[in-house]
């Protein structure tokens, strides 16, 4: 088993979310989900482009065909919003911390349009340029 890959467990819990594996088409066979879903993981945890994903995980273009078309059908945000549901049912869930992002990035004032100091260059020497 790779670093990102699912454990038998994990895909137990998700299996029910996912769509049937099988669509009765004729044709190659159907890769599993738990093998696309690894890879998948694989490329989200690497960062890698979809050709460089290993061959254990299938062909390529079918792990990122499956990927497109499960994003833009909605399943990913379902599959979350259930394992909260459940996870809260079960108190899986510490209400009692909270992080919230305190980075920041300061910019320069002539990054947000305030005039630079120093002498300005006349507006008839900005039209001849």
């Amino acid at each position: 088993m790779a670093r990102h890959d699912l454990s038998e467990e994990e895909f137990a819990l998700l299996q029910p979310l996912l769509p049937p594996e099988r669509s009765g088409r004729k044709g190659k066979p159907y890769r599993s989900h738990h093998n696309v879903l690894n890879g998948i993981f694989w490329i989200l945890g690497t960062g890698a482009p979809w050709r460089d994903l290993p061959e254990r995980y299938g062909p390529w273009k079918t792990v990122d065909d499956r990927f497109r078309r499960w994003s833009k059908s909605g399943l990913f945000q379902k599959v979350l919003n259930a394992l909260e549901a459940r996870a809260r049912h079960a108190e899986q869930i510490d209400f009692e911390f909270s992080a919230v992002d305190g980075s920041n990035v300061r910019a320069h004032r002539c990054a947000a349009g305030a005039l630079k100091k120093g002498p300005q260059p006349s507006k008839a020497s900005k039209n001849r340029h």
